[in-house]
């Protein structure tokens, strides 16, 4: 079967070749990490604690799983090595940052020579993956060595639950190796148990995107930017984050638009990909309207009052949303099916997005329940939408404070989470093994 699926993944990459050689040349992906990828080399381990081996995709899932490992520390004592992997250049570079304490690597490609000489390399007595991250050769030679796994903050949506449908008989015995499933709602559990996970071994803790996520609009972080940005408190702030072709340009026209009669009106865009941020810039120059852009800004100085703010640097945008009062969320203009619109939300912004939420439904239906946001169906819709909460305050001050609050009543995942994969690894095949290394 792993001769097969080889077989099949390099036929897929030589199809993909040219469009792999092209990201490469012009965006420079792809280019890093390749002895790790393609052959699961990994750096000498001096620490001789057993390992626990965490992974996360990009940027979104490693900021979350900071929260997941800080929480399984604790409750383990911190008698365990940490390895954290992941899969993009972004996810990577963050990953650095974050956990400075811990083996920083990329995910082996799922050619079964590179998983094997991974897993033989690290020899994790347990690995956790964010949200749903399955590879048939990886998670065979976890099985092959007794290696639980563990898919945690766990999601689907109906789309992508339909296609997995189609392939049931293929996945099923994928989704029955894993030693536990932690989901962030019901409905999420239910569509991954009717793919094959062991009713037993499913849990429903919660969206771990509600823990630990920023409230103070004062913290050090947010008055960095906010001094930076020559962002005074007669001003209102509009920011339209992690967004997507052509958000950007449906935001600048609303904010254009709204700006003739609030000139207090101030805009900051975030795209979600940061080789989009040049287009972006010329999208704005091109508008006839001043650009400052955050990878260049060094003093309050070189800003002025109706240049549209460009944060073209990772790791920025959760301090970032505490600048805004209102906040439209990206993602949802297109088909990426939204992104996360807790940030904001925690921040007391009033937030917005538009129709495709599907990667959020359940988060979306919580503020929905709460009065908490404003949900638009059309582009059109933006630039009179803002102009009425412009006009009305009062209604942006009860908007902001319905979703902060509904932020507050979702917590609770992480610990939850942090306990059940203590739990599993002390109860795994492993356990007594571990224990007697530790002794």
């Amino acid at each position: 079967m792993r001769w097969l699926l080889n077989l099949f993944y390099i036929l897929l990459l030589t199809i993909l070749s040219p469009l792999i050689v092209w990201r490469v040349v012009k965006h420079g992906r792809y280019r890093r990490g390749v002895a790790e990828k393609l052959f699961g080399r990994q750096a000498p381990v001096t620490d001789e604690r057993p390992a626990v081996w965490f992974h996360a995709v990009s940027v979104g899932e490693v900021i979350q799983l900071q929260k997941v490992i800080d929480e399984f520390r604790r409750k383990t004592a911190n008698q365990f090595r940490i390895i954290v992997s992941t899969s993009t250049d972004t996810g990577y570079d963050l990953a650095l940052k974050r956990f400075d304490d811990c083996q920083v690597t990329w995910f082996p490609l799922d050619f079964s020579w590179a998983v094997c000489n991974a897993v033989r390399l690290i020899q994790p007595r347990m690995v956790v993956l964010m949200e749903l991250e399955l590879w048939p050769n990886f998670l065979a030679e976890c099985q092959r060595q007794n290696i639980p796994v563990s898919v945690v903050n766990a999601r689907m949506s109906e789309r992508s639950h339909r296609g997995y449908l189609r392939i049931r008989p293929l996945m099923a015995p994928l989704f029955s190796r894993l030693a536990l499933v932690a989901a962030q709602s019901q409905s999420n559990a239910d569509r991954l148990q009717s793919l094959g996970v062991v009713r037993e071994r499913m849990q429903v803790t919660g969206s771990i995107k509600f823990d630990g996520v920023a409230t103070d609009r004062s913290s050090p972080a947010t008055d960095r930017l906010r001094q930076l940005f020559g962002i005074t408190p007669a001003e209102t702030v509009f920011m339209a984050g992690s967004t997507q072709e052509p958000e950007e340009k449906i935001a600048l026209e609303a904010w254009l638009a709204c700006r003739r009669q609030y000139p207090s009106l101030r805009l900051i865009l975030v795209p979600r990909h940061r080789e989009r941020f040049d287009s972006v810039a010329e999208l704005v120059q091109a508008a006839g309207v001043p650009l400052v852009r955050r990878s260049t800004l060094e003093s309050a100085a070189q800003v002025i009052s109706d240049a549209v703010i460009l944060l073209d640097t990772i790791g920025e945008l959760s301090a970032c949303w505490g600048l805004a009062d209102m906040a439209f969320v990206g993602g949802s203009f297109g088909n990426r099916g939204g992104q996360n619109m807790i940030e904001p939300a925690a921040f007391g912004a009033t937030v917005l997005f538009g129709p495709n939420t599907r990667n959020f439904r359940d988060v979306v239906l919580a503020f929905h329940e709460s009065y908490a946001c404003i949900q638009l169906q059309q582009p059109e819709q933006l630039a009179p939408t803002l102009a009425r909460l412009m006009s009305d305050p009062a209604e942006r001050e009860c908007l902001g404070a319905a979703a902060r609050e509904t932020v507050k009543a979702q917590v609770g995942a992480t610990a939850r989470t942090a306990s059940l994969l203590a739990d599993i690894l002390h109860s795994s095949p492993m356990a007594e093994r571990i224990r007697r290394n530790a002794a």
